[in-house]
């Protein structure tokens, strides 16, 4: 045998391993090592090109939104400071105006009841004959809320009692088959315009008598306006009980509310003798104690005038 055949098959041949060479990968948001050029295409969603911090630490600096790069400029803060202050100049100027004429912060006055005030209110307007002191209390030179007062007028009674009569009317004109939207309203504004005649006459005769009271538009409204509580009592007695029903009660609320307008009325109009507690005799007290009576009798017939037409 060959002596390199005997070399060859006496040395061990040797294994050739795969080599370990790592090859790079490329992670997101690094350029490929094996591209030549980088892609720019998308350098402001990585970060690229955008302004660094100033500390250097390669983060980008938050951008100003528009709304604070508008509040730092010296211009619009002075801009809204101006404008706030106009804003405020008229909402003063309004409430001026609305007070003047319209007396907001009086009508609250008017409304300050609770619900024992208003049961006490009308049991007085159907038995003013039990009540005595019909004097109205008063708190340094102001008189008291009517919750604490059951003499004092409110408006919360009349405008309520106004609704519920305007409610009865149609009520009662359904029953009978002569409801529609125009008489109804031709019902509500009817009412509004006796209500606004009778103060227009009230306060022309206070003025040609030339009575000193402190008796307000507001105060004649509530003392008015208390007439519809008999005339819903009326009228659904009547629906009830018929045209019977309907005068017995009616009758008795007529009389209720002609009592409560002289007993009512006498301290507002005779001020002056009140106060003195001596009747005052002379041609001007008596037409006082005319105006009294006249203004007292004059609610029955309102009450019988705009509800017989609704009983039948």
């Amino acid at each position: 045998m060959h002596p390199a055949g005997l070399a060859a098959a006496g040395t061990p041949r040797q294994r050739k391993w795969p080599s370990k060479r790592r090859t790079p990968v490329s992670q997101p948001g690094m350029a490929d090592p094996h591209q030549l050029f980088d892609d720019t295409s998308s350098a402001q969603s990585r970060g690229y090109g955008a302004q660094r911090a100033p500390s250097g630490l390669g983060y980008p600096a938050p951008s100003a939104s528009p709304q604070a790069a508008f509040l730092a400029d010296p211009v619009s803060n002075m801009a809204m400071a101006y404008g706030s202050s106009l804003a405020a100049q008229g909402k003063e100027l309004v409430d001026k105006n609305i007070d003047r004429f319209v007396p907001v912060t009086k009508l609250k006055y008017y409304f300050a009841v609770d619900t024992m005030y208003v049961g006490k209110k009308l049991g007085l307007l159907f038995f003013p004959y039990l009540h005595q002191d019909w004097e109205v209390q008063y708190q340094q030179d102001t008189p008291v809320a009517p919750r604490f007062d059951i003499n004092a007028p409110d408006l919360y009674i009349p405008a309520m009692a106004f609704i519920t009569y305007v409610l009865v009317a149609g009520l009662a004109l359904g029953t009978q088959d002569r409801f529609s939207p125009d008489l109804l309203g031709l019902q509500a504004s009817s009412a509004l315009a006796w209500l606004t005649l009778e103060v227009l006459a009230i306060l022309l005769s206070l003025y040609l008598v030339t009575v000193n009271t402190d008796l307000t538009t507001i105060d004649l409204v509530a003392f008015l306006g208390y007439k519809y509580v008999g005339m819903i009592g009326g009228v659904l007695m009547g629906l009830l009980f018929g045209k019977i029903g309907y005068y017995l009660v009616l009758g008795w609320c007529c009389v209720s509310i002609f009592v409560f307008m002289i007993r009512t009325l006498r301290l507002k109009i005779l001020a002056e003798a009140a106060a003195e507690g001596v009747p005052v005799r002379g041609a001007r007290n008596q037409l006082r104690m005319y105006l009294t009576m006249a203004v007292a009798a004059a609610q029955p017939l309102l009450m019988y005038w705009l509800t017989f037409h609704l009983v039948r």
